[in-house]
């Protein structure tokens, strides 16, 4: 036993047992060690006179220790101060009223995840129809569109993604264009790597790649700075002043990425295939007349028709997620984080998810 806290007397009937020492939450693994080994063959004497403080912690493990004992054998507690009935009688009531939560079964988490995920929904439902209504009442008076916010909008979110955007499609070009080169090398076909890169770049991966890359840039930071704003309850002041968030805040960053986001595509496309032009240039030998040649032969306007027509659409998915989290986070700086994740993680798949579906379109209707 640890005399500082617990020392015990064993009589012929009972076994007395003394509590001295700072009951504390400091103490109580210290207490709890020595609670472990209270025989309880014989009546307990409990005598608590000699604790010179006890908080909640300690009183806690008394109850919890007190109601172990008493299964087993008869426990008298004596010596204990007013105070200390006071403070366990108030903690007793609270430990009573509180239910332990049972363990969540596999049928319950998915419960849970479906009623969020419905909120989500019906919340974004709602954010889409004040979104709606703004555009509408903007349409009505043009003299209100900010364009201060919108230029510096599509600066931060376009030109400040060049650099990013034109690395990533560089090497997506030049990957597909290595992969492609193993394969058509097999049956002589080299030249159709132009074919391979050109189509695929204008009408898929460029619009999707530079759609993923800009969700994790710039969506993200949509939900970071409104999160904040709405943590300095700058949103709320806006409001009481008279002002409407989704003017000053969203409609800006919407037009702005709906502006930005096309023409990235243009850029990446570019890139991208200069890219491709690059690697077979390396590995099959094709010169950059022959790709240029060849690639006026097979890329028609219309696929980088269909692969543009892909950006505003993209750009209102990734703004709009990104600024409907913002609204979502509380009043904590870990909800920044956790919506931040959240707006990364949704906007990428609807771009995925409506890429798609553009595909499943076009193809219906053999374009």
């Amino acid at each position: 036993m640890n005399p500082a806290y617990i020392t015990t007397h064993t009589h012929n009937d009972r076994l007395e047992l003394i509590s001295t020492g700072d009951w504390s939450l400091l103490s109580v693994n210290d207490i709890e060690q020595s609670l472990r080994n209270i025989p309880y063959e014989k009546k307990i004497l409990w005598d608590l006179s000699g604790i010179s403080s006890f908080d909640s912690s300690g009183v806690l493990l008394f109850i919890e220790y007190f109601e172990r004992l008493s299964k087993e054998t008869e426990v008298e507690v004596v010596g204990y101060t007013e105070n200390q009935k006071e403070m366990y009688e108030l903690l007793k009531e609270t430990d009573q009223e509180i239910a332990v939560p049972a363990k969540k079964g596999f049928i319950e988490n998915l419960g849970r995840a479906t009623i969020e995920s419905y909120k989500d929904i019906k919340d974004f439902t709602v954010f889409l129809g004040h979104l709606f209504s703004a555009i509408f009442h903007l349409l009505l008076k043009p003299k209100d569109i900010r364009l201060k916010e919108i230029v510096y909008h599509v600066h931060q979110s376009g030109f400040n993604a060049l650099i990013i955007i034109g690395l990533t499609s560089f090497l997506v070009g030049m990957v597909i264009a290595y992969q492609g080169a193993v394969q058509l090398a097999k049956f002589g076909a080299d030249i159709f790597i132009v074919d391979t890169v050109a189509i695929s770049i204008t009408r898929e991966l460029g619009p999707m790649i530079t759609a993923i890359v800009i969700a994790g840039r710039s969506g993200s930071a949509y939900t970071a700075e409104i999160g904040a704003m709405k943590i300095t309850e700058e949103i709320a002041a806006m409001r009481t002043m008279g002002f409407d968030p989704y003017y000053f805040l969203v409609l800006p960053r919407v037009f702005a990425m709906m502006i930005a986001l096309p023409l990235l595509i243009f850029f990446a496309d570019l890139i991208g295939i200069f890219g491709g032009m690059v690697a077979a240039a390396m590995e099959l030998g094709i010169s950059m007349s022959q790709f240029v040649d060849r690639l006026h032969e097979v890329l028609e306007v219309k696929h980088y028709v269909l692969g543009m027509i892909k950006g505003p659409v993209f750009a209102f998915l990734i703004a709009s997620i990104g600024c409907f989290r913002g609204f979502q986070v509380s009043d904590n700086t870990e909800s920044v984080g956790l919506q931040t994740t959240a707006s990364v993680v949704n906007a990428i798949f609807l771009v995925i998810a409506f890429d798609a579906l553009f595909s499943i379109i076009f193809t219906e209707f053999g374009i």
